[in-house]
Parts: structure tokens; C-alpha cells; sequence
């Protein structure tokens, strides 16, 4: 059985950043699938602007038929706040046996001492660092240490134990942000070619970013 990965964040709106990410991470790591899982309640994040349905719909349409590709709506449906370490603790008394890879950009990881029981998340699943070309990784502090005991460049690793390791891996960095498309959206001006149309036609059919005067 190959490792799940488990791709979360607000996707408000999903682009195609985060599907290019998703898609080289599933061909790279031999992942069975990808769950995006938007967040409802997100800990770390202002409050969204979409509502946490539109979201979904938006996901959903983005993903369309892509093998490999699914969605995940617990956090929507859980209460309180949208903590990854629960997320994982239910995916992991779901799935006792099975790697689970929860997928960061280079950001989250950097700000990963800041999570929630973020100590306990590596006792759930692995981490998978989403990275551009020519980052260095922490050599100091919390984040050095952790490298030092559970870093790999084994994609073998993933496979073989079902928690612990922390593999990173340098995409193709699109530069496109969610706030920045939201924001373009709210000028009035069109986000064609930032996103699958499918999701554009949801945008412009719900006005859910446009700017109310």
C-alpha cells in the first residue's frame, strides 16, 4: 500500500500553484493519492473570505478527473479549530498501518514550532517539505534538530515506516498566491489562466471575491 499524502490549507481560491505542487509531489513520491482537505477553521490564517461550501465546491472542480486526486471535507465538518494534529490523529485510527505524508510548503514548515502539538504531529505521519530550487533547510534550532533525527532523501523511507521522517522535495514554484488572486479579483480584473476554469466559472458566478462598494 503507498503512502497517502495529505494536502491541507484554506484554498481560498485553490490555483494552480497548489495543483502543480500536488501533481510533481504524487508522481515523485508514489503516493496512492493526494487528499486535499480545505481547513475550516484555520488556526494560523485570517479568517477566509469564501464561505467553507464555496471552498469545497471550488476544490472539488479543481481536482475534476485527475487519478490521484480526492477530497477530504472532516475539517469543514469538524468543530473548533482546524488543528492538523487532530486531523492526523483521525486519519491514523482509520488507517493504523498506512504512511501518511503530510504535505507543507516551505513557509508552514518554517513556522511549524508554532503548531499546535506540532511535537506529536511526526508520531502520526511524515513530513513532505514542499520546497523552490536552492532553499536550504534549517541547520539550527528546533527545526535543525528535527532534520538531524528524521530527515531523508529516501523516497523509500516513506514507504518502509508509516511516521517519522521529514523528506523534502523542490517543486515548480508557480508565483501565484491565493491573496494575490483575491485581490485581483477584487480589482475587477479576470484570474483566467491562474486557476482550472472550472473554478473561475465558480468564482465569477458566486462574486465571492468581488469587492462590495
Amino acid at each position: 500500500m503507498h503512502p497517502i499524502g495529505i494536502f491541507g490549507g484554506t484554498f481560498d481560491p485553490i490555483h494552480y500553484g497548489h495543483l502543480r505542487s500536488a501533481f510533481e509531489l504524487l508522481q515523485a513520491l508514489r503516493l496512492s493519492e493526494v487528499r486535499f482537505m480545505p481547513a475550516g477553521d484555520p488556526p494560523h490564517r485570517d479568517v477566509t473570505i469564501a464561505s467553507p461550501e464555496q471552498r469545497l465546491k471550488m476544490v472539488r472542480a479543481a481536482i475534476g478527473q485527475q487519478p490521484g486526486f480526492n477530497v477530504d471535507d472532516r475539517e469543514l465538518r469538524r468543530a473548533g479549530p482546524s488543528y492538523s494534529v487532530d486531523t492526523l490523529a483521525e486519519l491514523r485510527a482509520e488507517m493504523p498501518d498506512r504512511s501518511l505524508c503530510l504535505i507543507l510548503g516551505m513557509d508552514a514548515f518554517l513556522g511549524l514550532p508554532k503548531w499546535h502539538r506540532w511535537q506529536d504531529i511526526l508520531k502520526l505521519a511524515h513530513l513532505v517539505v514542499a520546497h523552490r530550487p536552492g532553499w536550504r533547510a534549517p541547520t539550527m534550532g528546533p527545526l535543525g534538530e528535527l532534520l538531524v533525527d528524521g530527515g531523508t532523501g529516501r523516497v523509500d523511507d516513506l514507504h518502509e515506516a508509516k511516521a517519522g521522517r521529514i523528506f523534502i522535495h523542490a517543486v515548480t514554484q508557480l508565483e501565484i498566491s491565493s491573496t494575490e488572486v483575491r485581490n485581483l479579483i477584487a480589482s475587477g480584473r479576470d484570474p483566467r489562466y491562474l486557476m482550472p476554469d472550472a473554478v473561475r466559472d465558480l468564482i465569477q458566478q458566486s462574486a465571492c471575491y468581488t469587492r462590495t462598494k
